[in-house]
């Protein structure tokens, strides 16, 4: 039980981190310079670059639970990487293929992108955090443009 806990609670707070380092790059000269760079050339690295940087980003968050017990330290890190892979492919659909993203209303990232939202929809993997901190902002994304590009599957998209 304290595994499962610990996955949901990993992934749970992952999309809390993810939310407010997204927020931080938007404001700081120093964090966020190379994601100024992401928002001008408007790609995503590929999956798994995503994910290699999400995990060492948060490494140092991967040991505190081991304190507790092994279960506990096992259940975090296995949640921590599941919503590490799961976040950078939901960044990198959004950029490749972003009508893919059923889990929610609206791609908040791709729309973020889109309309040049440098104050709202800062969520990569889900738009929670958005929604409960007021910076989800509702727009008609889906216009001529996406209803044009060819249907792709959830797959095709950039990996590395």
């Amino acid at each position: 039980m304290i595994f499962v806990a610990c996955c949901v609670g990993a992934a749970i707070f992952g999309s809390f981190v993810e939310y407010w380092l997204h927020r931080l790059m938007h404001v700081s000269p120093t964090i966020g310079a190379r994601h100024r760079d992401h928002h001008r050339r408007n790609v995503g690295q590929g999956v798994l670059w995503e994910f290699r940087d999400y995990i060492l980003g948060g490494a140092i968050a991967l040991f505190p639970m081991f304190l507790i017990s092994l279960e506990a330290g096992l259940g975090w890190v296995v949640g921590a990487f599941t919503y590490a892979a799961f976040s950078a492919y939901a960044h990198q659909l959004q950029h490749d293929n972003p009508r893919k993203c059923f889990w929610m209303k609206m791609p908040v990232h791709y729309v973020h992108h889109k309309y040049g939202m440098w104050h709202h929809n800062f969520g990569l993997g889900v738009d929670w955090w958005d929604h409960v901190f007021g910076t989800y902002k509702s727009v008609d994304w889906l216009t001529e443009d996406e209803l044009n590009r060819p249907e792709q599957g959830y797959l095709e998209l950039r990996w590395w």
